[in-house]
């Protein structure tokens, strides 16, 4: 039986609340499940995550796989860090502390992220309040700009010479066709 970590969806409509489930990977999404091993609310901010951690390493240990969702999850928690390390052999402490950190890390990530959005939306409502200056159209280069049409008129009656001169050109080409054809049936 393939044991997969996975969301489950409960809540109301318009309103999801997935519960992180160790379940067979042949069972529908909210089929029955073989522990629950936290929840998440992705309607706050930031999502509210709650893992029993000790049980998801449990899970991993004895070969469930991760959604991709659930991975990512499990990766913010550090709960593959801790696994990774454990793998490693690195002791309690040393684990703890490297968790420790990679949340801190992750926290401080967040917070800039949310500093700099505050930012953007200060600066946005900033460019709302202020008044906005049209320039006031020119009309002088539009005058300037009809005395150089009549220039193009007088250059029209050059061009029909040379379209009288096309047709001559056409027929030596339309010869030179019919030479080529005989050549390539006695090639065959």
């Amino acid at each position: 039986m393939m044991v997969k970590l996975r969301l489950r969806r409960r809540g109301r409509k318009k309103h999801p609340f997935y519960d992180i489930v160790a379940i067979d990977g042949r069972a529908r999404r909210d089929g029955a499940s073989i522990e629950r091993v936290g929840y998440i609310d992705p309607m706050t901010n930031p999502k509210n995550v709650v893992l029993d951690a000790s049980r998801a390493l449990y899970w991993l240990n004895v070969g469930a796989q991760p959604t991709d969702i659930v991975h990512q999850i499990l990766s913010r928690e550090g709960v593959l860090l801790r696994r990774h390390l454990g793998f490693k052999g690195k002791t309690e402490e040393e684990i703890e502390a490297a968790v420790a950190q990679h949340k801190a890390v992750a926290q401080s990530r967040y917070d800039r992220l949310k500093k700099r959005r505050a930012d953007r939306d200060k600066a946005r409502a900033e460019a709302a309040k202020a008044p906005v200056v049209e320039a006031a159209p020119e009309v002088a280069p539009v005058a300037e700009a009809a005395p150089e049409v009549a220039p193009v008129a007088e250059a029209a009656p050059e061009v029909a010479p040379v379209a009288e001169a096309a047709p001559e050109a056409v027929a030596p080409v339309a010869e030179a066709a019919p030479e080529a054809a005989p050549e390539a049936p006695a090639a065959e």
